[in-house]
Protein backbone atom coordinates (compact mmCIF):
# COMPACT_ATOMS: atom_id res chain seq x y z
CA UNK A 1 0.00 0.00 0.00
CA UNK A 2 1.03 3.33 -1.19
CA UNK A 3 2.29 5.72 1.62
CA UNK A 4 1.41 9.13 1.81
CA UNK A 5 4.29 10.80 3.01
CA UNK A 6 4.19 14.64 4.52
CA UNK A 7 6.07 16.07 1.61
CA UNK A 8 3.70 14.17 -1.30
CA UNK A 9 0.87 15.48 1.14
CA UNK A 10 2.31 18.82 1.12
CA UNK A 11 2.81 19.35 -2.70
CA UNK A 12 -1.28 18.13 -3.15
CA UNK A 13 -2.05 20.71 -1.41
CA UNK A 14 0.02 23.33 -2.18
CA UNK A 15 -1.70 22.36 -5.94
CA UNK A 16 -5.26 22.44 -4.79
CA UNK A 17 -4.76 24.69 -1.65
CA UNK A 18 -7.91 27.19 -4.10
CA UNK A 19 -10.00 24.34 -2.97
CA UNK A 20 -9.34 24.73 1.05
CA UNK A 21 -12.16 22.28 2.02
CA UNK A 22 -14.27 19.34 0.68
CA UNK A 23 -17.50 21.03 0.29
CA UNK A 24 -21.00 20.51 -1.02
CA UNK A 25 -21.08 21.82 -4.37
CA UNK A 26 -23.42 25.03 -4.41
CA UNK A 27 -22.38 26.30 -7.60
CA UNK A 28 -20.63 25.40 -11.01
CA UNK A 29 -17.29 26.53 -9.74
CA UNK A 30 -17.66 24.70 -6.97
CA UNK A 31 -18.04 21.53 -8.75
CA UNK A 32 -15.50 22.53 -11.02
CA UNK A 33 -13.16 22.86 -7.99
CA UNK A 34 -14.40 19.19 -6.96
CA UNK A 35 -13.96 17.70 -10.27
CA UNK A 36 -10.28 18.81 -11.01
CA UNK A 37 -9.85 17.61 -6.74
CA UNK A 38 -11.11 13.98 -8.24
CA UNK A 39 -9.19 14.10 -11.08
CA UNK A 40 -6.20 14.91 -9.16
CA UNK A 41 -7.04 12.02 -7.06
CA UNK A 42 -7.67 9.41 -9.29
CA UNK A 43 -4.20 10.11 -11.07
CA UNK A 44 -2.72 9.60 -7.39
CA UNK A 45 -5.47 6.58 -6.14
CA UNK A 46 -5.44 5.03 -9.02
CA UNK A 47 -7.76 1.66 -8.36
CA UNK A 48 -6.30 1.25 -5.11
CA UNK A 49 -8.95 0.52 -2.73
CA UNK A 50 -6.66 0.14 0.17
CA UNK A 51 -5.13 4.04 -0.61
CA UNK A 52 -5.35 6.37 2.44
CA UNK A 53 -6.80 8.70 0.03
CA UNK A 54 -9.14 6.36 -1.59
CA UNK A 55 -12.36 7.12 1.15
CA UNK A 56 -11.63 11.00 0.15
CA UNK A 57 -12.07 9.95 -3.61
CA UNK A 58 -14.77 8.38 -3.15
CA UNK A 59 -16.63 10.66 -1.12
CA UNK A 60 -16.04 13.74 -3.54
CA UNK A 61 -17.62 11.03 -6.38
CA UNK A 62 -20.62 10.70 -4.55
CA UNK A 63 -20.65 14.69 -4.15
CA UNK A 64 -20.52 15.52 -7.63
CA UNK A 65 -22.72 12.42 -8.95
CA UNK A 66 -25.24 14.22 -6.54
CA UNK A 67 -24.51 17.89 -7.76
CA UNK A 68 -24.91 16.09 -11.36
CA UNK A 69 -28.40 14.52 -10.12
CA UNK A 70 -30.01 17.58 -9.14
CA UNK A 71 -28.43 19.99 -11.62
CA UNK A 72 -28.29 18.44 -15.02
CA UNK A 73 -31.40 16.86 -15.52
CA UNK A 74 -30.72 15.26 -18.68
CA UNK A 75 -27.92 12.98 -16.53
CA UNK A 76 -30.80 11.52 -14.23
CA UNK A 77 -32.86 10.82 -17.05
CA UNK A 78 -30.14 9.20 -18.79
CA UNK A 79 -29.08 7.02 -15.67
CA UNK A 80 -33.01 6.28 -15.46
CA UNK A 81 -33.29 4.88 -18.25
CA UNK A 82 -30.20 2.68 -18.72
CA UNK A 83 -31.71 1.31 -15.21
CA UNK A 84 -35.15 0.70 -17.08
CA UNK A 85 -33.25 -1.38 -20.03
CA UNK A 86 -30.73 -2.80 -18.24
CA UNK A 87 -33.41 -4.98 -16.21
CA UNK A 88 -34.95 -6.56 -19.07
Amino acid sequence: MPVITRKNLNEFVEKYSDTHVVTVPQTEADFDKLASLLDALIDLVGEDEEHPLASLMELIGVLIERYEDEHVPELTELKAEYCETSRV
